[in-house]
């Protein structure tokens, strides 16, 4: 009878009843000759298999995970067994494998654009780099590949995920918001850190190995890092964000958007100052002045024009807020006779001397665990702190390698910066373009100065916005019909409001704001 009863249950059910009868033996075993931990391996590799299934099923919650991961994978307080990297690596790679396996719905004809070109020329540049022997210490491609991958494929995989996945406009915003969300618990995190102190990693980390750069002035100013790896990373990310939504607030039509946009854009402002990063405040004037040029309007022009002309004029010409340290530290980016900027351009006119013998760089296979005997005459070079990612890429790929990258990235930004002023009719949409054009060049002008641009999670935020950018004339008829449909709702729920409050007798006194909501 029970066999019976089996035979009718595996004929119903297939091959899994012995996929799991086998999977319990080999439990079983595992445990009698290797303990607990095999044990433990066995028994959760069906929910491995259940977690690859529904991933596969519901492609965009590993797009979601991969920008939340890509967020917090810097953070102090996480703490993850494998290399940082792998973690967005392995997202990355199997979201373009589900895009391969549907083809037919994977818009792929979008990813002939100026900036996948673009891309393709670096990282072949970048693969050529692996027969650099520059240091005449050998070839040696694991290194390589993991300097490249940082350097150059990264951006690759930005530019075809964004591209690949963002491709309605409900997917669209609905990045926007979780971008946002994001940078505002970073802002909360940052006044956390200020005002109620750090966790025991994080001051483990701001007061040992980072207290060189995190505690100043004998300790009397700290500089926050929130989630992030660093506070150059932070401030100079932060204020690419605050740059970003505030235009994103300006241009909103819908109206709950705009607020959340504004929100996040002035507490992101905020945050700038916490961080203590000088050159952040030349990133939010750059990212606000190139929009001067991108809004294609007077009315927003001059106003942010003169806004920011006080502000700068307040920052450099006099001593307002110098009572508060923050202040007068961001107030020192200013100062042509700053120490820290000196000791930066002699390390940078130490370097030329070597790099005129090294047009293509020191190798990509420098670094880590393999570092140039002390012998060698590039040792200097190669242990000198870069302070810079322009620097970090010039003293790896050389003069040319530094041409390559700098003609990369100004050709996709002027190809994006044309989509937005000439391609583009949606004047909300062009806000978003032009949101994301300004950041990328608010956090270049940060990688001037601090080599943060491929940090996480900046290089994923940069380039998988400007690659939003490009797909933006693809979305426009689209886009064009979704926020008519909002705005029909927004209206008439405002109808709704103003007709209840004409009904009341005795109107509340707040009433005269509905009009204008």
């Amino acid at each position: 009878m029970a066999n019976t009863t089996f035979k009718t249950y595996a004929n119903e059910h297939g091959g899994r009843v012995i996929v799991l009868f086998l999977l319990f033996l080999l439990a079983i075993y595992e445990f009698i000759h290797a303990g607990f931990p095999a044990f433990a391996v066995i028994c959760l590799s069906p929910l491995l298999v259940l977690i690859v299934v529904v991933t596969f099923r519901y492609k965009m919650l590993c797009f979601w995970a991969l920008v939340i991961v890509n967020y917090f994978i810097m953070w102090h307080e996480v703490s993850i067994p494998l290399p940082r990297s792998m973690m967005n690596e392995m997202f990355e790679i199997i979201l373009l494998v589900f895009a391969i396996l549907d083809v037919k719905n994977s818009p792929f004809k979008r990813l002939g654009s100026m900036m996948f070109f673009t891309i393709l020329l670096w990282c072949g540049f970048c693969i050529l780099q692996v027969l650099n022997d520059t240091c005449d210490i050998g070839i040696d491609v694991g290194t390589w590949y993991t300097s490249a991958r940082l350097m150059a494929f990264q951006i690759m995989y930005a530019f075809l995920i964004f591209t690949l996945y963002v491709k309605d406009p409900k997917i669209l915003t609905k990045y926007l918001l979780v971008w946002g969300a994001l940078s505002l618990f970073a802002v909360f995190w940052v006044w956390k850190q200020k005002n109620i102190g750090f966790t025991e990693r994080e001051r483990a980390f701001v007061y040992g190995r980072a207290a060189g750069t995190h505690v100043l002035q004998s300790g009397t100013l700290i500089r926050y890092l929130s989630v992030y790896s660093d506070a150059a990373s932070f401030g100079i990310g932060i204020a690419a964000a605050a740059v970003a939504f505030t235009i994103f607030g300006i241009t909103s039509k819908i109206k709950k958007y705009k607020y959340f946009f504004l929100v996040t854009g002035a507490a992101s402002i905020w945050a700038v100052f916490p961080s203590g990063t000088r050159t952040a405040i030349a990133c939010l004037m750059a990212g606000f002045m190139a929009y001067i040029f991108l809004s294609k309007s007077f009315k927003i022009a001059i106003p942010v024009s003169i806004a920011f002309g006080i502000f700068a004029f307040i920052l450099i010409f006099t001593d307002i807020g110098n009572g508060n340290q923050q202040i007068r530290r961001m107030r020192s980016a200013f100062d042509k006779n700053d120490a820290s900027a000196k000791v930066r351009d002699a390390n940078k006119a130490a370097m030329k001397k070597y790099m005129a013998e090294a047009p293509w760089g020191i190798g990509l296979t420098i670094g880590g665990t393999r570092p140039i005997p002390a012998n060698n005459k590039f040792t200097r070079l190669a242990t000198t702190a870069p302070d810079s990612e322009y620097v970090f890429i010039w003293v790896h790929t050389g003069a040319i390698g530094i041409t390559i990258f700098l003609i990369c990235n100004i050709l996709m930004l002027l190809g994006a910066c044309w989509i937005v002023f000439f391609t583009l009719k949606s004047s909300s949409l062009r806000g978003i373009g032009a949101g994301l054009c300004c950041a990328f060049v608010s956090i270049h002008l940060g990688a001037y100065a601090n080599q943060i641009l491929m940090q996480f999670p900046n290089c994923l935020i940069t380039y998988g916005g400007l690659s939003i950018v490009y797909v933006l004339p693809h979305l426009e008829p689209e886009w064009i019909a979704y926020e008519n449909q909002l705005l029909d709702r927004q209206e008439e729920k405002r109808r709704l409001r103003l007709e209840k409050i004409e009904k009341m007798r005795v109107k509340p006194w707040y009433s005269w704001i509905y009009k204008y909501l």
